[in-house]
């Protein structure tokens, strides 16, 4: 049991990790990962909205109709959502204005959708909420790695405070637009499959 929930953490993260290996969740990833602020409170909002529907949607699985599970999933999550957006309007609106719609899509977020369906929905609810949490974490860790760079090449900060301008760096304008977000990605997904041979294809 307790190597199950191991791997349950750990895959995600690691072999199973939604953008690197599932390739999931790629287009929030070019919007929000300008700012590290900003992709830090993204990655921190999947996480929660992740983990509490699959948690909900575990609890509820024996009494919801299989015809009309993918509307339950989308009532739990869009619920989820819904709080996440409010809370950082009331105790973060200059973050929450920032990351503009992209907050709301995480509704359409193949990630939390894919994690109901293919686990919450068929496992206890204490795995299906650190599955949920887990792929959160793995999501948000790419995120803050892309952001990381784009922001530190493409604006010499880190978190809005200077760190390359007493050495003299020139800011990087191409690193801030949405290409090479999609350019960092495909760097991690083949650093990362260099390091584990058993992602890459025969």
């Amino acid at each position: 049991m307790a190597q199950k929930l191991k791997e349950t953490i750990l895959n995600p993260i690691l072999k199973g990790n939604p953008i690197t290996v599932l390739i999931l969740g790629i287009c929030s990833s070019l919007a929000v990962t300008v700012e590290l602020k900003g992709a830090c409170v993204m990655a921190l909002s999947v996480i929660i909205v992740t983990g509490v529907s699959s948690l909900i949607c575990s609890l509820l699985r024996k009494t919801i109709p299989n015809r009309a599970r993918i509307i339950v999933q989308l009532v739990v999550v869009a619920m989820m959502v819904i709080l996440v957006d409010q809370v950082l309007k009331a105790f973060a609106y200059a973050i929450d204005k920032q990351l503009s719609v992209y907050i709301g899509l995480i509704i359409t977020n193949c990630i939390v959708m894919g994690r109901i369906e293919a686990f919450a929905l068929g496992n206890k609810p204490w795995p299906s909420f650190l599955d949920g949490i887990a792929n959160g974490v793995g999501y948000g860790l790419i995120l803050i790695i892309v952001a990381f760079f784009r922001e530190l090449l493409g604006s010499g900060t880190l978190f809005g405070i200077p760190v390359l301008s007493a050495i003299g760096y020139t800011n990087n304008g191409l690193m801030i637009l949405p290409p090479m977000a999609l350019i960092l990605i495909g760097c991690i997904i083949w650093v990362h499959r260099s390091i584990d041979k058993s992602l890459q294809e025969k």
